[in-house]
């Protein structure tokens, strides 16, 4: 996949980080005004920049939140393995949730300045889609967040940074947002690593997903996978490839690349996972990750191949990453589409003998065999899907999102932990630049 490298990228970017108190109040300067635009391109460009600054904080959250991996014993990351207040400390927050937050919303403001008076169809398109993928990654990690749909919100108005319901931000921006993008776009966004109509049509059946709405997700993912051959997009033949920036399984990924300085600062999402900072350099992946690769392997023909590409078992370190520097973030592959419409079949009562075979593929790739036979009630499916989620997508940034929205966080973590902490905090900081209109989420 071609990365974009565009020096507008940094150029329009930079002029948008202005110094306003609270990220929802960023209006660009006076000279992007729409009145003194004529080419949109370059906002949009820093709308898919600002998520680089995005990617890592993601990464840690859906994975050191969960079963995989866990931080060393240096204060604050700990508070990532404890289920309370602990996390809410500014500390934690000014590393991870405000980059996270900060970055989103600078996102949102330039998709708004470019749905609202860019007249090029596909612009409009790309940035509905990387406007609905924002809103979705703030309600999916904090629940109700406020709102801005305007390029040029105004400061005074205190109601833009009230909170708002998630399931309103899901019914009325996110759905509306990809399916506008799925109608304007068509796939030559692969190629260049832009928006396309397929990585709308998944990306809107991973909403369904998180949102329990199984006969549309499965109607959403269906499409996107009977569409991805005519794509171009393909399962890789051999695992070892599956997140390389050239890998055909490739939707979406958030491009990252060491010649443009990152929106955020700090260890990259990679070195997370490979011990490459202290705060995670001490046999970090957990002995139950490895149990169940070892597991996946002898019920499944003796070796499941995945295990020594995303584990060295002998130092528990990630071995996934190996691009550095210039590693992209992949938002959406074909595997979790797959496994993501399998899931929905189940759910909407398929039989084992009809979802099951779906997996082979995958499994086949890994080594392993054919679970056919192998689960025949819907709760057996279930599990072994499950499963399948946890080692394919490993350090994806993807686990800990999926206990929550499965409804299984208790029973994985071997604990019960109050659904206060299936969301993270507010950070603190935005919450003070707001005056206290944003509030805090409870239990933090």
């Amino acid at each position: 996949m071609i990365k974009i490298k565009s020096i507008s990228i940094i150029a329009i970017s930079m002029m948008l980080m202005i110094s306003c108190d609270n990220e929802l109040d960023q209006t660009p300067p006076v000279e992007l005004e729409s009145s003194a635009l004529t080419n949109f391109e370059g906002v949009l460009n820093a709308a898919y920049y600002y998520h680089t600054g995005v990617v890592t904080p993601q990464a840690v959250m859906g994975e050191f939140r969960a079963d995989n991996i866990i931080f060393d014993d240096e204060p604050p990351y700990p508070d990532f393995h404890k289920y309370n207040s602990d996390l809410g400390g500014l500390a934690v927050s000014e590393i991870f949730f405000r980059p996270f937050y900060s970055n989103l919303y600078k996102s949102i403001l330039s998709t708004n300045n470019v749905i609202d008076n860019s007249d090029d169809p596909t612009q409009i398109a790309e940035a509905q889609f990387l406007r609905g993928l924002s809103y979705f990654k703030l309600v999916v990690a904090f629940g109700d967040v406020s709102v801005n749909l305007s390029p040029s919100p105004d400061s005074a108005d205190l109601s833009l940074l009230t909170r708002q319901p998630a399931e309103n931000i899901y019914s009325e921006i996110i759905i509306p947002d990809l399916t506008s993008a799925i109608a304007g776009l068509d796939n030559a966004g692969l190629a260049t690593g832009r928006a396309s109509k397929i990585a709308a049509q998944g990306l809107l059946g991973k909403v369904y997903m998180y949102i329990n709405d199984y006969p549309n997700a499965k109607t959403a993912l269906e499409t996107a996978v009977n569409a991805a051959a005519g794509a171009g997009v393909t399962l890789e033949p051999d695992f070892a490839n599956v997140v390389i920036d050239e890998s055909s399984e490739i939707l979406f990924a958030t491009q990252i690349s060491s010649s443009i300085s990152n929106s955020a600062s700090g260890t990259i999402f990679s070195g997370w996972f490979q011990g490459g900072d202290t705060k995670a350099d001490e046999q970090n992946v957990t002995l139950s990750l490895i149990d169940a690769f070892e597991a996946s392997a002898s019920a499944g023909g003796g070796t499941d191949l995945r295990e020594a590409l995303t584990v060295d078992v002998a130092a528990r370190k990630g071995v996934k990453y190996l691009g550095g520097l210039d590693q992209d973030f992949i938002e959406l592959r074909l595997s979790d589409v797959i496994l993501m419409y399998a899931e929905a079949l189940n759910e909407t009562s398929e039989p084992a003998s009809t979802v099951l075979p779906l997996l082979d593929p995958i499994r086949t790739r890994a080594g392993l065999t054919s679970l056919t036979g192998t689960a025949s009630s819907q709760a057996e499916v279930r599990t072994v899907i499950a499963q399948e989620r946890r080692l394919e997508l490993a350090f994806e940034g993807q686990r800990w999102f999926d206990l929550v929205r499965t409804g299984s966080v208790d029973a994985t973590m071997g604990q019960a932990i109050d659904s206060n902490y299936y969301v993270f905090p507010i950070p603190p900081s935005e919450i003070l630049a707001s005056d206290g209109v944003i509030t805090q989420n409870p239990g933090y």
